[in-house]
């Protein structure tokens, strides 16, 4: 059966790969055929070749509220957070749906994950009862569905460095248990399988630490012991899937003890990190600087880097709104993004994937 009618096959492909993300769970709709065409990677892989995949930059942010129609928005006072979307490459904002669950409010400090056409939600505190969840939710883009995970094995576990390879796996690791443990466990939970498997355990605790996965290997940046208490210290270890154990701790790895929140991944085997109001990039050993942050992103909350730019996603200040900055590599200049006012809340957790 033909996928439009009256149109080769190879044409009617074309035009299918150029919908629009928003609008895949009505093209599924449509016909068992059109269907099971957008769930194949290879859909997805001609989406990305031809140039008609589009980013996202997914944030757990708090809502803010209109100032009885003056047009001042502001935070509330206990603060509700919700899933909010934005496309840089077009300006676009908008709010995803959360699972029903959690139709109050976010679990606070919940950590996020992209793998395929999926987001994963991971943990967080009971913004009632302040325990903590390890609860697990997939949210597929094509379905526009949420489904529950497998729960977070191995006790309680927050402020967790979190990651994924983008096509199958999430990795979790350190973070503090309920009594403020510092943790030298890590985790790996496989998407498809909907399965937890453990790795081995870190040479250090690490609470607060951030995780990335770069080139087949799993680095854990930053954080602190129990005992040193919100001090953070340099150091990295790498996680060699390939060997399947940790490569010796590089001590000296961050430039400062500082909380190595907004450290991503970059291109070419780099990473880029805001440090003192300035980008600064890390490439074979070196970090070097590459600019100055705009005075309305000084404290960046959210940072991604994807085809030569990267997006930072801040404020000025302590209870300031969160503006959006994009710096263009190739020349090291800074556009604004513009953004809206409903959608200048705080943002604690973010992640990026492309559909």
């Amino acid at each position: 059966m033909a996928l439009i009618s009256g149109l080769p096959d190879d044409i009617a492909y074309d035009c299918l790969i150029r919908i629009q993300y928003d609008q895949f769970p009505a093209m599924a709709s449509v016909c068992k055929g059109w269907k099971a065409e957008i769930e194949l990677p290879e859909f997805h892989r001609l989406r990305k070749a031809g140039g008609h995949s589009q980013k996202l930059i997914v944030m757990v942010q708090s809502h803010v509220v209109s100032n009885h129609g003056v047009g001042v928005f502001k935070c509330l006072d206990s603060p509700v957070y919700r899933l909010t979307l934005c496309e840089p490459d077009l300006g676009n904002w908008s709010e995803l749906p959360p699972p029903a669950c959690f139709a109050t409010g976010l679990p606070m400090f919940c950590q996020l994950a992209a793998v395929g056409s999926d987001l994963v939600v991971i943990g967080g505190w009971d913004p009632m009862t302040w325990t903590i969840s390890n609860s697990v939710f997939v949210y597929n883009f094509v379905s526009a569905t949420w489904r529950r995970g497998a729960d977070m094995p191995g006790g309680a576990r927050i402020f967790f460095g979190c990651s994924s390879d983008s096509d199958r796996m999430v990795f979790v690791a350190g973070g503090h248990d309920d009594e403020k443990n510092a943790l030298r466990s890590a985790i790996a939970y496989d998407v498809a399988k909907d399965e937890w498997i453990s790795l081995p355990d870190m040479a250090r605790e690490r609470d607060e630490c951030k995780a990335i996965f770069q080139h087949g290997k799993l680095h854990v940046i930053g954080g602190y012991c129990t005992e040193m208490q919100g001090r953070f210290e340099r150091s990295t270890e790498t996680f060699n899937f390939s060997t399947w154990q940790w490569d010796q701790v590089q001590d000296d790895f961050l430039l400062v003890a500082t909380c190595p929140r907004t450290c991503v991944d970059g291109d070419d085997e780099t990473m880029y990190m805001c440090r003192d109001g300035d980008v600064v990039k890390h490439r074979r050993g070196t970090w070097t600087f590459v600019a100055k942050l705009p005075g309305q992103v000084r404290n960046p909350a959210c940072v991604t880097v994807w085809q030569g730019k990267v997006l930072v996603i801040g404020c000025a200040g302590f209870g300031e709104p969160h503006m959006a900055y994009m710096l263009h590599l190739d020349n090291y200049t800074w556009t604004k993004l513009e953004t809206p006012h409903k959608y200048s809340g705080h943002v604690q957790s973010s992640c990026h994937l492309e559909i």
